[in-house]
């Protein structure tokens, strides 16, 4: 077993008898903390498919290069070549390298999570492969997190712990857990301003950036990665960060891996290991951070200057050797050339393949998870615990935090100016309409449908696109079960979705001169609010089919076409081989059922001077009828549960690709 390792155990042992009780609290640290975590991996390789052309495939995101390939067809590049090391609790590891180096991408893989290409390898935690156990486990913060903009700070952290925190905590001691985080990262003063957005000012880069790792720390993840946690900040803050990264692995035995791309000396110092990545993917150099220099001197390549290691290792990542900006002073230029970079790049692998790569084998090999206090008992225990809370707990938790976050969309001045100012100008369109005027009425009952069922689609169309990355973020972590999300994000709609379309009928009903009976103006309204659940339940299931908001909205303009025009009022002589299309539209039922509402087939009108006729006869009426109210009602509830239905399984889906 290596000796850090095994220091780092044993002081992790002793910190755990010693701190049973959390300082400035009375929560058992137990109760929290879990399993220490020790990672491995070796010879992981990954690659993605690319077009003939060079353009970027769909995994280059990850790590931002793109590459060429050959013949017609599309063709495999190659990120990452040969990756291995380990990291033992307590240790700090930092990636770097140039970028398009692959960080990002061999930090996602080390994370579990999901990537677009095919990853080769052996990544290991404890010896086993990534499991939802340890997916609950991790904390992993990326370098653009993603964060709801209308929450304030503190609300953002003590939603998390709420969920995060394990059910032996009640609700004041993950409160208070949050509170500490907040003091731990300098958050305090502004804990109660929004998080904000590209729409919603709030707090600063730096502060965002802190708000995702308090994130994580929240749970005092046995591993914690992060992606360029000290980008975009000013060094004292980035100190502050990485000093509290670092305490965290060394007092509390956690594993923490982290890319940079450029940290000062004083950062670099910190941490225990580094791992860097030439500009192709392959490793050059893994082992203790102050022994990099003279492993590099070892080899041939070192400087006559005072550098920041930092610096001469990336330059080296990129083919530059340490002599270049003194020769650059002369007039010479060694290693300035693309060939001449590409063969010191080579070097430093064939030195990387002779002098580490076999020790590295050696010490993946001595590594036993028992040292760790690790067992398959422990193991098994871990795994009967699917989740920190329950999924009332969830589902409660979900539905407050959602109608936080949603008050401001869904009552903004604008939705309501509108909404209000077409029931205003329909009821002054429809002033006190006579009975006689029976055109009238069944067009202003049109306007309910046509109005009330395609709005709220279009607004639900974007739900599901839009919170895609938060959704997969949280679900990534293992932080709540799908069902109680969907669930509580339907539930936590209705009193926003269903306000304005109850102030609409409020306003234009009476205006508009519609039956005045209390029974009919109910049922009016009851009609009214179930078309605008089916229709909102069609419009997520296109976004969640689709999670493309141009298409889900192209989709959405035709369908609402063809339901407009098969909605039995602009046509009434639908050609028999096409009429099947009226009983795929709700805007169809939905009108059927108002003109049912007030309407009944014993009602007469007068079709001509003297002359009354039976209601039933009156074309707009005549093409839909109105029998059968009860089974329309009923083909409506159907189409509220089904698309629903096909929503959630859409977002089952998106979760297993």
């Amino acid at each position: 077993m290596p000796p850090r390792c095994f220091l780092s155990s044993l002081r992790y042992f002793s910190y755990e008898k010693s701190m049973m009780k959390h300082p400035d609290s009375n929560i058992d640290i137990n109760v929290y903390i879990g399993i220490d975590d020790y990672l491995q991996f070796e010879e992981v390789e990954y690659k993605v498919k690319v077009s003939h052309h060079g353009s970027k495939g769909p995994g280059l995101c990850c790590c931002g290069s793109g590459g060429r390939g050959g013949g017609g067809g599309p063709a495999e590049k190659t990120i990452l070549k040969g990756i291995t090391g380990v990291l033992c609790p307590g240790e700090m590891l930092a990636m770097l390298g140039p970028s398009g180096s692959g960080k990002t991408t061999l930090l996602t893989a080390l994370g579990g999570r999901r990537l677009a290409g095919k990853l080769s390898g052996k990544i290991t935690y404890n010896g086993l492969p990534f499991s939802g156990p340890m997916k609950r486990r991790t904390g992993f913060v990326a370098q653009d997190d993603v964060l709801y903009p209308h929450l304030t700070v503190a609300e953002t952290l003590v939603f998390t712990a709420l969920l995060r925190l394990p059910r032996s905590l009640d609700r004041a001691e993950k409160v208070r857990q949050a509170h500490q985080v907040m003091a731990e990262l300098g958050l305090t003063r502004v804990a109660d301003t929004m998080i904000g957005g590209r729409l919603v000012r709030g707090v600063s880069g730096g502060e965002r950036r802190r708000v995702g790792i308090g994130q994580e720390m929240l749970i005092n993840p046995s591993l914690l990665l992060l992606d360029e946690p000290t980008s975009g900040l000013d060094s004292t803050t980035a100190a502050r960060i990485v000093t509290t990264l670092k305490r965290l692995a060394t007092e509390r035995g956690r594993t923490v891996v982290t890319t940079i791309h450029q940290p000062s000396s004083r950062l670099y110092h910190m941490f225990d290991k580094v791992v860097v990545l030439s500009a192709e993917g392959s490793p050059i150099y893994y082992g203790r951070a102050t022994a990099a220099l003279d492993y590099f001197a070892s080899i041939g390549f070192s400087s006559l200057l005072t550098l920041n290691p930092a610096d001469l290792l990336l330059d080296l990542a990129n083919g530059i050797t340490p002599d270049f900006p003194h020769a650059a002073e002369h007039g010479e230029a060694p290693g300035s050339t693309e060939r001449e970079q590409k063969a010191v790049r080579e070097e430093l692998i064939s030195a990387y393949d002779r002098n580490i790569a076999a020790r590295l084998k050696a010490e993946l090999c001595s590594v036993d998870p028992a040292d760790y206090g690790y067992t398959r008992d422990a193991a098994s225990a871990a795994k009967r615990e699917q989740w920190c809370t329950s999924w009332w707990e969830q589902f409660w938790v979900l539905m407050r935090r959602g109608l936080k976050e949603r008050r401001y969309e869904a009552f903004n001045k604008l939705r309501i100016f509108q909404v209000l100012s077409v029931a205003t100008l329909g009821g002054l369109l429809w002033w006190k309409t006579p009975p006689s005027h029976i055109q009238d009425k069944t067009a202003l009952l049109f306007l309910f449908t046509v109005f009330w069922g395609f709005y709220p689609l279009y607004n639900a169309v974007f739900t599901f696109p839009q919170e895609r990355p938060m959704l997969i973020k949280e679900r990534s972590s293992g932080m709540y079960r799908l069902s109680s999300y969907f669930l509580a994000r339907t539930a936590g709609d209705l009193p926003m979705e269903l306000a304005l379309p109850t102030a609409f009928v409020l306003i234009i009903y009476w205006m508009g001169g519609l039956n005045p009976q209390p029974t009919a103006f109910i049922l009016s309204l009851l009609v009214v609010l179930f078309s605008v659940l089916v229709s909102q339940s069609l419009g997520l299931a296109m976004g969640a089919l689709l999670m493309d908001v141009k298409q889900a909205t192209t989709l959405a303009s035709v369908t609402t076409l063809v339901f407009l025009i098969a909605g039995g009022y602009y046509v009434q002589h639908i050609p028999p081989f096409i009429v099947w299309l009226k009983y795929l539209s709700y805007s169809f039922y939905c009108y059927k059922l108002l003109l049912g509402i007030q309407f009944s087939e014993n009602d007469y009108y007068e079709c001509s001077p003297g002359v009354m006729c039976p209601v039933v006869e009156f074309p707009a009426i005549k093409s839909v009828g109105l029998n059968n109210m009860w089974v329309d009602a009923c083909i409506m509830a159907i189409m509220l549960v089904g698309y629903r239905l096909v929503a959630y399984l859409a977002l089952h889906h998106l979760q297993r690709r």
